[in-house]
């Protein structure tokens, strides 16, 4: 019985390739292809569009994001137990996919595709979905190479992500996230949507990158967050006190009496440019 992309149900496909999800490589596989089309469809129209996946596993995301009109899916897949199943997915759709065999926190990404519009869609293993995101959010130019993410994390790291000032999830990743990229929650994806189940709730998070994030240096923004996060319920004349404290907080028109949760992304920049 064949789906209405004609390929085998995924089903069908891991039994018949003797696939299980494992738990060392964060594998959670996605077989609802409703379901996958619809994260492919947050990241918008895919026409004329080549985009980078991670972990395909079985090929579940890759058959949507082809089906939807990708010009070309250029996939990084680490368990080579999957290359077989995605060898399928090669044939069905001739010259519009290619599989890395390798890791993806040591694949340089912006040299798959120059030159091209590329968008990255993910169900990204939850052992290294945070790593990826920092590398692709903190290169040394730009604006980056990718149009936009559209990736899959445990809710809570999509509620850091999203997370502004005030919110009990704000921390490093949401001014990180928040200087450069304007970022949203698109939907949640419960447990049972998954072989096997996670015991947590996903969150499918769209991000496409600010035209001109106010300048800064990342290091800096990424000593000051840590600091000041890093002993949050402190007042930040304590938390960032090895970088400066009331001196720097001074120098940044920043009430030292204030903890961290409470400065906005702009007021951390202000926070990093004064640290230098």
């Amino acid at each position: 019985m064949a789906t209405l992309d004609g390929l085998p149900p995924l089903r069908d496909v891991i039994a018949r390739h003797g696939l299980d999800a494992r738990k060392a490589l964060g594998q959670n596989f996605l077989l609802d292809l409703n379901l996958t089309q619809k994260i492919a469809r947050t990241a918008g129209p895919l026409e004329g569009i080549t985009v980078f996946e991670v972990g395909p596993g079985p090929g579940g995301l890759t058959r949507a994001i082809l089906s939807l009109g990708a010009k070309k899916v250029i996939a990084v897949e680490r368990d080579s137990r999957c290359l077989p199943a995605l060898a399928e997915i090669e044939v069905h759709y001739p010259g519009r996919l290619e599989v890395i065999e390798g890791d993806a926190l040591k694949t340089d990404f912006s040299q798959l595709a120059v030159g091209e519009p590329v968008r990255i869609i993910a169900n990204l293993p939850y052992n290294v979905g945070t790593q990826l995101l920092l590398n692709w959010l903190i290169p040394g130019e730009w604006p980056p190479f990718w149009q936009s993410l559209t990736l899959m994390f445990q809710k809570e790291v999509g509620q850091r992500i999203v997370a502004r000032e005030g919110d009990n999830h704000y921390g490093r990743l949401g001014v990180l996230c928040g200087w450069r990229t304007d970022a949203r929650m698109a939907f949640d994806v419960p447990p049972q949507a998954f072989t096997p189940p996670p015991k947590v709730t996903s969150s499918v998070v769209h991000l496409t990158p600010k035209a001109a994030p106010l300048p800064c240096n990342v290091s800096a923004l990424e000593k000051v967050t840590q600091a000041a996060f890093g002993q949050r319920r402190k007042m930040l004349r304590q938390s960032v006190k090895s970088l400066g404290g009331e001196a720097l907080l001074a120098k940044a028109g920043i009430d030292p009496a204030r903890r961290a949760e409470t400065l906005s992304v702009e007021e951390f920049v202000s926070l990093a440019n004064c640290l230098g």
